[in-house]
């Protein structure tokens, strides 16, 4: 048997009980209230509306029968402004529960006939904190991998090493609202980038750690391959290019780290050292042209990493379009070697396709979800990542190249497309064969919006949009590549 045990702390989970029967209500919340939740009560369903508008709850337990309007209608209503409360409907017996039908899309996440002893009730509540839980950590890993990119400009800018440590300093404390946070630099690197005979550095935030703390944190450190947590405290050795420690990185929080919030900071401590490697590869130009070129190319693999793992958070905000820049960039190759482009201009329009729509990681998720027609403003919301996805590549170096066709692959050869309203010739040429198959591959593909087209469809559609939409040539060579791929236009 299940036993109810009272909680020895309260927990951070909401709960607001509605019911017209007020002995009910505050049963429920006697009971929530001994397990930790914070639990508000409410007899007036119009009222229960009102305060879901205006306050924060993480989950609501109503009444179906109720008047003057029942638990459905409650719930109609509050899914038109709040579609992320958890919603579990109380039923006085299996009869009286509703239609399946109106569970679902409500999305009310269960129902529970009532009874003297509230055991399932509780399990019901505790899996929606699980879920609640789970859904926050994906929310803080996404935002915080946001915020890593966003930071990236800043932190690869070539400046001297200390205000380089500062800009580290500054931006783990804004990813993960740390009370403390220092970062220690070796002797040979920091006179390498200030071109001095080197001097050991050392920046803080908060109250600097004593000597007893920097050896615990380092010694920590040493034994994990990657960042490592104690109580309050996350550090990690900065690595150089060969996984060397050339410094020592450390937080402290306000209460113990979250498993994400520990991944979010050796992501960053990452990032930090390849800036810190930048500059130093950019030290050394004048000495080793050679081996700087060689590191240099390493760097730029960890460019493509860092955008291509959020190329991949992009995918994973909508499953229907998982795939959609592979394919893109692989038939755009395509393109390219029947049109006989050497090997630097395929390598460039394959950056391209994959990245194409790397701006959509600003788009909310709930217009890319969104199933019906767009509102006009959610549709230049929408319009709007390719010049966002233009800006995130126009801040490293190495995709300077790749930037005009990320913004171009939207623009129509008749000059109706966005965001520029280029025409013909104007629009870089790689633009207008990605404008191609990515339409191509979008019409192919289903969406949560429609159906997908079948290939002979799609290929009518290419036809028709020669010349407005298409650049003729393109579709003609895509259509040749594809008859030859399937004969049979299946």
């Amino acid at each position: 048997m299940r036993q109810h045990k009272r909680a020895a702390t309260t927990n951070s989970y909401s709960i607001l009980t509605l019911d017209d029967d007020p002995i009910m209500t505050s049963t429920l919340q006697a009971y929530f209230q001994r397990s930790g939740y914070q639990v508000d009560v409410e007899n007036d369903p119009y009222q229960a509306i009102e305060r879901v508008r205006e306050g924060h709850y993480d989950i609501l337990l109503l009444d179906f029968l109720m008047t003057p309007i029942c638990g459905d209608q409650v719930v109609e209503e509050i899914r038109k402004f709040n579609g992320e409360l958890f919603i579990i409907l109380l039923t006085g017996h299996k009869s009286m529960a509703p239609p399946l039908k109106t569970i679902r899309e409500l999305d009310i996440q269960g129902y529970y006939e009532k009874s003297d002893r509230f055991d399932q009730l509780e399990l019901l509540v505790e899996s929606c904190v699980k879920a609640i839980k789970q859904n926050r950590t994906i929310r803080s890993y996404k935002n915080g991998l946001s915020s890593i990119v966003e930071s990236l400009p800043q932190i690869y800018q070539l400046r001297s090493v200390e205000d380089i440590a500062d800009s580290i300093i500054n931006k783990a404390v804004e990813l993960l609202g740390c009370s403390r946070a220092f970062l220690g630099l070796d002797a040979p690197l920091t006179g390498l980038l200030n071109g001095t005979a080197g001097h050991e550095l050392f920046r803080c935030f908060g109250v600097a750690p004593s000597g007893e703390e920097l050896m615990k944190a380092v010694e920590a450190a040493k034994g994990c391959q990657g960042a490592s947590r104690h109580e309050k405290k996350i550090a990690m050795l900065v690595p150089d290019e060969k996984e060397r420690a050339m410094g020592i990185m450390g937080v402290e929080l306000e209460e113990e780290p979250r498993f994400d919030q520990v991944q979010l900071f050796e992501i960053f401590v990452r990032q930090a050292s390849a800036a810190l490697h930048n500059a130093r590869l950019h030290a050394l130009v004048s000495q080793k042209n050679k081996e700087l070129t060689e590191a240099y190319a390493r760097l730029r693999d960890g460019y493509m990493e860092t955008v291509s793992a959020i190329r991949s958070l992009v995918d994973a905000k909508d499953i229907y379009t998982r795939g959609h820049s592979d394919r893109v960039s692989q038939y755009a190759c395509q393109i390219a070697k029947a049109m006989g482009k050497p090997d630097e201009y395929c390598e460039r329009l394959r950056i391209a396709g994959l990245f194409h729509d790397i701006g959509k990681i600003g788009i909310p998720d709930e217009i890319l979800h969104r199933e019906g027609k767009l509102e006009p403003e959610e549709y230049e919301e929408v319009k709007n990542h390719t010049v966002r996805g233009a800006q995130i590549l126009a801040n490293v170096s190495f995709f300077s190249d790749v930037v005009p066709i990320v913004r171009a692959h939207h623009e129509w050869v008749d000059g109706k497309g966005y965001p520029d309203g280029l025409k013909g010739e104007e629009i870089p040429e790689e633009a207008r064969m990605i404008g191609v198959v990515d339409a191509f591959d979008a019409m192919t593909s289903h969406r949560q919006y429609r159906k997908n087209l079948d290939m002979q469809m799609a290929r009518q559609e290419l036809i028709n949009g020669k010349g407005t939409q298409f650049d003729a040539a393109m579709v003609d060579i895509f259509l040749d590549i594809l008859s030859k791929e399937n004969p049979e236009g299946k």
